[in-house]
């Protein structure tokens, strides 16, 4: 919205630094912190008084997670609010991409939220059914995806870009959109997987979030992509503008998430954060990318999964616990042990997601 006042420009003024991207993902930044500072109180006490006793704590979860009782949850409402605010405040209005990955976040965000509220308000662990959740999520990640489609350049159109290989586009035709939304709801799912301990989901999601977002910027300039050798798609550098206010945003949040916990950001703030992640590499054409910088989900993800299929079969587990954090809690490791190791991880593969940006 302010991206307006360079009407009241001259080309030389004050006003004509809002014409810069970066000058306005920094401003999109500063004003997501600042609202998370704001309202990270006053909100984390109105959901203590509506919620009670909080979100639910698994009977079958970690012994050290009862210590955690009548901590409330919903917390990524302080996240996709400051993210909202300050996206619609910083960004350009006339943008596509900058409309589907904020619908993407905002319908995810309702989708968790329904599913945090069936949650507490019937005391239960089990809250929207899962299959309702999918379904949902296939049908959001699929117009956004589809819209996607048509707002890329005709040549990039329906191509699947390998990282690295800068040649090699592979057309996927019609499969692209099943793809795309195989991308943005495994995103969401993932990362709401990941969020099972303190402050362990939300910082992943920031350096994953801004690697995409300096990957989004890259690929909006023509003259940026002829140097990295890869795939120009215009318009994608407003996500910058996003991405700077899901960072500043986290930050606001992580100040109360850190351990112990003030506040968990639920399902409201994981299915919202990772189908956002999603969106961002389907609209940058950054889909496989994405497994790399965001390799902790994917890893977080498949530990599910190997030990579902695996004790199905053999009645036997893979891990002591999963998702793989808690194989490590099981272990003995402290849970900001944990914490920071995983942040550790995400941050490497960040770096080797970057650098795939050179590699010829």
């Amino acid at each position: 919205m302010l991206y307006w006042l360079t009407a009241l420009s001259d080309g030389g003024d004050f006003f004509n630094l809002f014409r810069y991207i970066t000058f306005r993902a920094g401003g999109a930044f500063l004003t997501a912190l600042i609202f998370g500072f704001l309202f990270g109180r006053p909100l984390i006490a109105v959901l203590r008084r509506k919620q009670g006793k909080g979100q639910p704590i698994r009977d079958d979860g970690p012994e050290g997670h009862f210590s955690k009782a009548g901590t409330p949850t919903m917390g990524g409402l302080l996240i996709v609010g400051a993210l909202a605010t300050s996206t619609l405040l910083w960004a350009r209005w006339d943008n596509p991409f900058m409309w589907i990955v904020i619908g993407v976040t905002l319908a995810f965000a309702l989708i968790g939220f329904a599913d945090d509220y069936a949650k507490v308000s019937k005391q239960t662990t089990a809250g929207v059914p899962g299959k309702v959740r999918l379904l949902l999520g296939f049908l959001i990640a699929g117009i956004a995806a589809y819209f996607a489609t048509i707002s890329h350049p005709e040549a990039l159109q329906n191509q699947l870009a390998v990282p690295v290989l800068k040649d090699v586009l592979i057309n996927m035709g019609v499969l692209f959109i099943p793809f795309s939304i195989i991308v943005i709801v495994g995103a969401a799912n993932a990362v709401n997987l990941t969020d099972g301990l303190d402050g362990l989901a939300i910082m992943p999601v920031m350096i994953a979030g801004g690697t995409l977002g300096i990957i989004a910027y890259a690929v909006g300039r023509v003259d940026f992509t002829e140097y990295l050798d890869v795939h120009y798609v215009p318009g994608t550098g407003e996500l910058l503008i996003f991405a700077a206010a899901l960072f500043g945003g986290g930050l606001g949040f992580l100040w109360y998430n850190a351990p112990p916990a003030a506040v968990f950001m639920g399902d409201t703030g994981s299915l919202a954060l990772g189908g956002a992640l999603g969106a961002i590499a389907v609209a940058t054409k950054h889909e496989l990318v994405l497994a790399i910088v965001g390799g902790l989900f994917v890893v977080e993800a498949l530990s599910v999964i190997i030990q579902v299929l695996y004790f199905k079969r053999t009645g036997k587990r893979v891990f002591l616990m999963a998702p793989i954090h808690h194989h490590y809690e099981k272990k003995g490791w402290a849970e900001p042990q944990i914490v920071i190791r995983f942040w550790i991880i995400s941050l490497i593969l960040a770096m080797i997601g970057l650098a795939t940006l050179k590699v010829r």
